[in-house]
């Protein structure tokens, strides 16, 4: 019986690393939730295989341990959560670029569609193609950013 949940955790774990290497990013997310099912059998295949009692009092027997059934279960709730946050943030990707591929997102995303000069949201990371600001621009950019920022929250 360990051999065959050795074999599946092993084709979850390679379809969702297959999926996670794909430039979809439904695929990417798909993936995570693929790999997070094989850990999830993977522990459950760990903590031992028996066909022990419940652990209730009322039986005999040796009992099952409960733990990492428990750690499991949290861990289902968690990943369905988590890949309920990340579709919904590709969905919203896909929606401001158009697109679902993840090589060709680059600073799309990144772009502060407020700035009057165009400047991206996070100046530290510039494309290559746009030139380098000096030190004291880039920290005066970061001051006019931050006053924006207060006269915006007042």
């Amino acid at each position: 019986m360990e051999t065959l949940f050795a074999i599946l955790i092993g084709l979850l774990v390679a379809a969702g690393v297959f999926l996670m290497l794909s430039r979809t990013i439904v695929r990417v997310v798909l993936g995570l939730t693929f790999i997070a099912y094989g850990v999830n059998l993977a522990i459950l295949t760990v903590a031992g295989l028996r066909q022990d009692s419940p652990p209730l009092l009322t039986l005999e027997g040796p009992y099952v341990d409960p733990l990492p059934q428990a750690l499991v279960l949290t861990a289902i709730v968690i990943g369905f959560g988590t890949t309920a946050l990340l579709l919904t943030v590709a969905l919203r990707a896909y929606q401001v670029a158009g697109h679902d591929d993840v090589a060709a997102f680059g600073d799309n995303l990144a772009r502060d569609p407020d700035a009057p000069d165009g400047q991206h949201a996070d100046p530290e990371h510039l494309s290559p193609d746009l030139p380098e600001m000096d030190h004291a621009a880039e920290t005066a950019a970061h001051l006019a950013e931050l006053e924006r920022l207060r006269r915006i929250t007042r």
